[in-house]
């Protein structure tokens, strides 16, 4: 993977004071998301709601840097490729060997503040047009919800940020100190308050869906339900992930694989369980290209074999840990990991068919596993023209929130709060489904079976198994562990202290900024 292929803000953008508005990319298959800000009226609200989500396929959200920080820093992912490409990323996310200055700690802080000031920019003109039809109040909510995740993203990564909730020209007014983090999660609060009130259920008209992938009020209130689980406000945790199931507009895919089915019929995009989705499409010959690097820096990349095996950048695979721990008769398993040298399964293991080279050690770029989470569709490849290595899988939509975690988050505060029949309730619903066998209503299978509640810790720990296994190289475990105190435990092996909860701030930002803003006490 060359470093030219990545999508990311020039470096020197590293302080919020110098994210100023800039043009953005088309994104979405189905106009007007296809349109630019050149292509519509720059001053309406609807197109600069369209240039956040285009932001979203930035490399802070959805490609290399953020797998590093999500993925790549727990105990079942690994950087993967060769030990050569990305040298500097293996020393920084997977020993802990932290760095103050490069490109990809870098890329995560710019992109996430130029998303928090598009967002500022947009509620700016929403406040100075005092727009309060129902059109611009949606726009409102999506710039609400944006903002809110993107300080969430920083919140989770560095602990106290610079509160910028306010717009502005003069660079110079952009210069802030640090917030504590409980003001960064009361800005949250509010923006999810926010777009929980405008946002609609759906953006359907006559059972059709006009917009697939727009955010919605689920996906607020399920945004809001994991801020929750983060500060362990048990009970508001419960109270948003009831009012997601309530809503009646979500429900679990019934077959695990078909999650991640991302072919010509797009049958796997925006499903049932979809909740927050980011949106990639490439048309017949890469026409119409509205791609991401997120299915193509994590795809199979079999350097000592033919080229029909270079599919992508073979980042983000999984680890010999993750392979041995996970039991044999979970299905999951083998829907989850592909395994070099041997049948990708088949459909029923989200497979085509095929076999996959051999794996040969060394100093090549093959691996033993594979991220199947993202397998490409050879008939995907062959429409695309993404082919032997050319351009990869950029038509992959990176899926953030699922309706599975509303689910687990669910099970997970009921058990907290004493409620060991809901816990077990909730959790069964994920097992069951993982299991394949369909219906199972005196408890009687084998594959995937039912866990009672017997007490609170045997419960804690079977959800933390369950986030382990429906989850896995989704980019959640590494923050999991670190909210339950387990990474110490579990990462201690590899680097991994208590000062590393919290990645230091970008050197470059703080010289920006003229030292108003300070580094981590513990870096």
């Amino acid at each position: 993977m060359k470093r030219n292929k990545i999508l990311f803000r020039a470096l020197v953008i590293a302080l919020p004071v110098l994210l100023s508005v800039m043009g953005c990319k088309k994104f979405l298959d189905r106009k007007p998301l296809t349109a630019t800000l050149d292509d519509l009226n720059q001053g309406t609200l609807e197109a600069q709601s369209f240039g956040l989500y285009n932001t979203l396929t930035y490399a802070g959200f959805s490609t290399l840097p953020w797998i590093d920080f999500h993925s790549i820093r727990d105990d079942d992912a690994q950087k993967g490729s060769s030990t050569t490409d990305g040298a500097e990323i293996n020393t920084e996310f997977e020993t802990f060997q932290y760095s103050k200055d490069d490109w990809a700690p870098n890329t995560y802080w710019n992109d996430h503040y130029y998303m928090i000031n598009l967002c500022n920019k947009e509620l700016y003109y929403a406040d100075s047009l005092k727009a309060t039809d129902p059109a611009s109040l949606r726009n409102v909510g999506e710039a609400a919800f944006f903002r809110a995740y993107s300080f969430f993203e920083l919140a989770k990564t560095y602990g106290d940020v610079p509160l910028i909730n306010f717009y502005f020209t003069n660079a110079a007014d952009g210069i802030r100190a640090k917030s504590p983090v409980a003001d960064i999660y009361a800005q949250i609060d509010k923006d999810l308050a926010t777009a929980s009130q405008y946002l609609p259920l759906n953006w359907s008209v006559a059972g059709t869906n006009i917009y697939p992938g727009r955010i919605t009020s689920g996906a607020a209130k399920s945004l809001w339900a994991q801020t929750y689980l983060f500060r362990q406000n048990w009970a508001k945790v419960v109270q948003l992930c009831n009012e997601v199931k309530a809503s009646g507009q979500y429900a679990l895919m019934a077959n695990f694989p078909d999650i991640w089915k991302d072919g010509l019929d797009g049958a796997g995009k925006n499903g049932l369980e979809s909740i927050f989705e980011m949106q990639a499409t490439v048309g017949k010959n890469g026409t119409n290209d509205h791609g991401s690097n997120w299915g193509t820096s994590q795809n199979v990349r079999q350097g000592g074999a033919s080229n029909t095996w270079n599919l992508g950048w073979g980042w983000n695979t999984p680890t010999q840990k993750l392979e041995s721990a996970w039991d044999n008769t979970d299905p999951r398993k083998r829907q989850t990991i592909l395994y070099s040298g041997q049948s990708d399964g088949g459909p029923s293991q989200g497979g085509y068919g095929s076999t996959l080279p051999a794996y040969n050690p060394g100093p090549s770029l093959d691996q033993p596993y594979w991220n199947k989470k993202v397998y490409s569709d050879p008939a995907m490849r062959q429409f695309t023209g993404q082919i032997f290595g050319n351009g990869g899988a950029s038509w992959i939509n990176h899926r953030i929130i699922r309706y599975a975690d509303v689910i687990l988050m669910l099970a997970e505060a009921s058990n907290e709060l004493g409620d060991g029949a809901t816990a077990a309730a909730n959790l069964e619903l994920i097992r069951l489904r993982a299991s394949g066998v369909g219906s199972d209503p005196g408890h009687t299978r084998t594959v995937v079976p039912y866990i009672p509640f017997t007490s609170q810790t045997q419960m804690r720990q079977a959800i933390k198994d369950e986030r382990r296994w429906e989850f896995a190289m989704e980019g959640c475990r590494f923050y999991d562990l670190v909210r339950w105190g387990d990474a110490i435990t579990e990462l201690g092996a590899l680097g991994y202290t208590n000062r590393c909860r919290f990645y230091p701030i970008p050197q470059k930002a703080i010289d920006l900024s003229g030292g108003v803003l300070k580094q981590n006490p513990e870096w």
